[in-house]
C-alpha cells in the first residue's frame, strides 16, 4: 500500500510563497501522473496542477503563471511551488498519485492534505 506524505503548508501573507511536497512511501514501478488538488470550505475539489509521466504539465487558469509543479522520480516526490499567493488560494491542498507498484496495478492514491492559508 502506497502512502503519500505531504508537507509545506502554512500561513503566508498575500504575495508570499510556499512550496508543497508530497512523497510516496514505496517505489513506483510505473508512474502515470501526479496531481495537486485543493478544496476550500464549501467549494468543490479543484484540480490545480498536473504532471504526466512524460513530464508535461497543466494548470488551472486561476494559478497559471504563479504555480509550478515538478517532480523528482528518484525520490518519488512531487512539488508545488506557489508564488504570488492570493487569499483565494486558501484551501487544503491534496496530492494525488496515479501509479502502479510491484504488487498493485494502476490506481489512485491520495495524500492527507495540507492547509494553505493566505492572509490579506
Amino acid at each position: 500500500q502506497v502512502q503519500l506524505a505531504e508537507s509545506g503548508g502554512g500561513l503566508v501573507q498575500t504575495g508570499g510563497s510556499l512550496r508543497l511536497s508530497c512523497t510516496a512511501s514505496r517505489n513506483i514501478v510505473r508512474l502515470y501522473g501526479w496531481n495537486w488538488y485543493r478544496q476550500a470550505p464549501g467549494n468543490q475539489r479543484e484540480l490545480v496542477a498536473t504532471i504526466t509521466d512524460g513530464g508535461s504539465t497543466n494548470y488551472a487558469d486561476s494559478v497559471k503563471g504563479r504555480f509550478t509543479i515538478s517532480r523528482d522520480n528518484t525520490k518519488n516526490t512531487v512539488y508545488l511551488q506557489m508564488n504570488s499567493l492570493k487569499p483565494e488560494d486558501t484551501a487544503v491542498y491534496l496530492c494525488n498519485l496515479d501509479a502502479a507498484t510491484t504488487w498493485v496495478p494502476r490506481r489512485d492514491y491520495w495524500g492527507q492534505g495540507t492547509q494553505v492559508t493566505v492572509s490579506s
